[in-house]
């Protein structure tokens, strides 16, 4: 039996050649281009038909979702007999649910869409890293199976480089609590948090701190680093309650625009460690910004879902 056929899109075309790298396997070609008026032009050029076909393809922009949809319908027309899709980044966590009357879900109408993708005759699998809410997954529907993968090991395996045997393990704010609790449970290391009160529609400010972290190296974690106002108002609470050091690791490092530049001009943050699951991570790269590498623990799932 031919081992499986890796595609995605072009943005990430890195992740699927470490992957085919880490595997073995065979990276599929396909032919891109635009047209003058902004039609994008797909052509599959390795034939798919009769392979176990996997596509690497992240949602960081809704060109990028529509890029995906458009390939994997063209492979299981092509003849895959299974289409397994890679999402390492699915995004939009921003509107996962509905706060005023008339708010579009995009989470689920956009996992809606992902999931009328045409199913190859042995199914069709998505598999979703470090979703910022695990109800995200139930929005895939039909004959699509949802797969959710925790980056835990990675993200332990960096906060003990980072802290050593010593640190507190923190988050932004006590929404996240639960899960930094866990992974703090694991690294036998305490956790904190910060209280928050908002003051207008758009703004917060920092009451308190959950635990005592004077004296201590303190390591934020968040799943997802957007511009990083939360992280540096946190941060800037932690060192105000005494921590010597300050690093934060995020699964999802999206970073737009300034971003990274901002956090290390901030000088509140030794390093930040994020995965290579978002394009612009890997682009933003320096002694500031270390990326990990997600392809090992996406190569454990993929054969573990056969």
């Amino acid at each position: 039996m031919n081992p499986p056929l890796v595609f995605s899109i072009a943005a990430y075309e890195y992740l699927a050649a470490d992957l085919c790298a880490e595997a073995g396997w065979e990276q599929g070609r396909v032919e891109r281009r635009a047209f003058p008026d902004g039609e994008r032009y797909q052509r599959i050029a390795t034939d798919p038909a009769d392979r176990d076909v996997v596509v690497i393809a992240g949602t960081p922009h809704d060109t990028d979702t529509l890029e995906l949809y458009d390939l994997a319908c063209g492979l299981v027309g092509g003849g895959a007999y299974r289409l397994r899709v890679v999402m390492p980044f699915f995004g939009y966590s921003t509107m996962e649910r509905a706060v005023k009357v008339g708010e579009v879900v995009t989470a689920k109408t956009r996992a809606r869409l992902l999931s009328s993708i045409p199913t190859a005759s042995r199914g069709n699998l998505v598999f979703l890293l470090d979703l910022h809410v695990d109800a995200i997954a139930h929005y895939f529907e039909g004959g699509i199976r949802p797969v959710h993968v925790y980056g835990k090991t990675i993200i332990t395996d960096a906060a003990r480089r980072l802290g050593g045997d010593d640190f507190v393990l923190a988050c932004t704010d006590a929404g996240r609590a639960k899960w930094v609790e866990s992974l703090a449970n694991d690294l036998g290391v305490a956790a904190a948090f910060v209280y928050k009160k908002r003051t207008s529609g758009t703004d917060t400010h920092v009451t308190g701190v959950s635990a005592q972290v004077a004296g201590k190296r303190v390591i934020i974690y968040d799943d997802m680093i957007r511009t990083g106002g939360s992280l540096l108002q946190a941060a800037a609470a932690y060192r105000d309650a005494g921590a010597i050091s300050i690093d934060a690791i995020a699964t999802h490092g999206v970073l737009p625009g300034d971003s990274a530049a901002k956090l290390r001009a901030s000088g509140l943050l030794g390093r930040l460690v994020v995965t290579d699951s978002h394009p612009h991570a890997v682009a933003v790269r320096s002694d500031f910004v270390e990326v990990e590498r997600i392809a090992p623990l996406l190569l454990a799932h993929l054969r573990d879902n056969r």
